[in-house]
């Protein structure tokens, strides 16, 4: 056994180190490149996206709010790169939108949300409008106002010929606030801030109910088609679903079917725990390995890489220490009353039930939460191969059994990682099917490990007494 797992930590190990040593080489002399590019130029246009604080994932945000903006730098946007930053953002952060990835920072003060004490409001997006802002960049000609989950797969300058307000439907009926054209106007952000002080109707008290309220007649509205002169229009106007696709139209195809405009701009108003920033958002959702496609090629994975490998030798300790010390908890257990033996079975049990339950949940927690897919799924596995390698050598359990569920783990991510389905409907009834066949083997794992710790108390309660 002690072959096996030295074999497998490995194989797990093998695939880790090898991209450590490619983001981390990558990170170093993509940032050499960035600080001799910038000072950048200066534009009547911008791009514009916004950062505060108070959720959960505020550092998740600022990654991904990086990563946009040098995507769109690396696609050489004739626009500036606007940070709209409330107070309480660390000044570390804005040092380095500012300094490394060339953005103009906009301290604002955050705006009161008026809607906050409604029944269905959602505290995630307390300071949402903040967004509105936007319309107090009157140094600009055009802003495009983005989200930090766009994903830009080509240079979409064109937009900045929109008119006055310009935004896609991604629903039929609501038109996204994940990405908007704006004139900027004193004059209309006033007049935002007056409505939000008399307490306009806002179904969803944020920046999606608002501004979708105050431009009710955006449907009705012809469709944004750029001017070949490059000229800038004037009114508002329906963007192509082009510049707005939604991830979810993907999954379904698994390929990218969107004749409306061309396919410009990916944005994921799902759930925000499966946003495509998270490692454990891929395989589950394959757009995922798209995102950090970019971030690899744009700000890279030098900050996470320390905690990556120390994690790693942590794991890699354990794995070799507890098969060198190889305790064994049962022996505690010698001459007992019938009773007694029973008790010790419960409590042995219940210690293996949740030893096992803890290998797979510290490694998922521990592991920093915007890594490459593969850097965070292999760390996951190989943390809970480790904790669950002292779980087998502590109560002298059955080492497959306890590992079925780590190997059901493995297959599943093959099968939804399988590039070669047709589409997203196949792909949903093959990791279906998968499960099926996979359960009944689950249930004999879980029933083989209980056996052996009765076995196992059974056999040491009859030893003698020491001493």
């Amino acid at each position: 056994m002690a072959k096996g797992s030295i074999g497998i930590s490995k194989i797990l190990l093998l695939p880790l180190l090898l991209l450590v040593l490619e983001t981390t080489a990558f990170s170093e002399n993509h940032q050499l490149k960035q600080q001799q590019r910038w000072p950048r130029q200066y534009y009547r246009n911008a791009y514009a996206t916004m950062m505060y604080m108070g959720t959960p994932r505020d550092y998740e945000f600022y990654v991904a709010t990086r990563v946009m903006i040098r995507s769109l730098s690396r696609l050489h946007v004739a626009a500036d790169l606007v940070v709209i930053a409330s107070p309480d953002v660390p000044l570390r952060w804005v040092q380095t939108l500012e300094q490394e990835d060339g953005a103009k920072v906009v301290r604002v003060e955050n705006l009161n949300n008026p809607y906050s004490n409604q029944n269905n409001f959602d505290k995630r997006f307390k300071l949402t409008l903040n967004k509105l802002y936007a319309w107090s960049l009157v140094d600009y000609d055009r802003v495009v106002m983005l989200d930090a989950d766009n994903l830009f797969l080509r240079n979409a300058d064109e937009l900045f010929q929109c008119g006055q307000f310009c935004a896609a439907f991604i629903n039929p009926c609501i038109f996204h606030t994940g990405l908007f054209v704006l004139q900027p106007s004193m004059e209309v952000f006033k007049d935002m801030l007056h409505e939000l002080k008399i307490g306009r109707d806002n179904p969803d008290g944020a920046d999606q109910g608002f501004i979708g309220g105050y431009f009710p007649d955006l449907l009705d509205q012809p469709l944004f088609r750029a001017p070949p002169n490059g000229s800038k229009l004037n009114g508002t106007y329906r963007l192509p679903l082009g510049y707005q696709m939604d991830a979810s139209y993907y999954y379904l195809r698994l390929h990218w079917s969107v004749p409306c405009g061309p396919n410009s701009v990916i944005t994921f108003p799902g759930a925000p725990w499966l946003k495509p920033w998270y490692w454990w958002s891929w395989p589950v959702l394959p757009l995922g390995i798209s995102w950090h496609a970019q971030r690899q090629q744009t700000l890279g994975y030098g900050a996470e890489m320390p905690v990556v490998l120390i994690q790693s030798l942590i794991y890699l300790g354990i794995i070799a220490m507890t098969r060198l010390a190889r305790p064994n908890i049962s022996k505690l257990c010698y001459r007992r009353s019938d009773k007694s033996i029973t008790l010790i079975h419960t409590v042995l049990k219940m210690i293996a039930a949740w030893s096992i339950v803890a290998a797979y949940v510290v490694p998922f927690v521990l592991i920093p939460h915007t890594i490459h897919p593969l850097l965070g799924w292999s760390l996951y596995f190989l943390g809970t191969f480790a904790l669950c390698f002292i779980a087998i050598n502590a109560l002298l359990l059955p080492m497959l059994p306890v590992l079925a569920l780590w190997l059901g783990f493995l297959g599943v991510l093959f099968v939804m990682a399988f590039p070669w389905y047709p589409d997203g409907v196949i792909r949903a009834l093959s990791v279906f099917a998968y499960a099926f066949c996979a359960a009944p083997f689950a249930w004999l794992s879980v029933v083989k490990v209980m056996s052996s710790i009765q076995a196992a108390v059974e056999r040491e309660a009859y030893f003698p007494k020491i001493g």
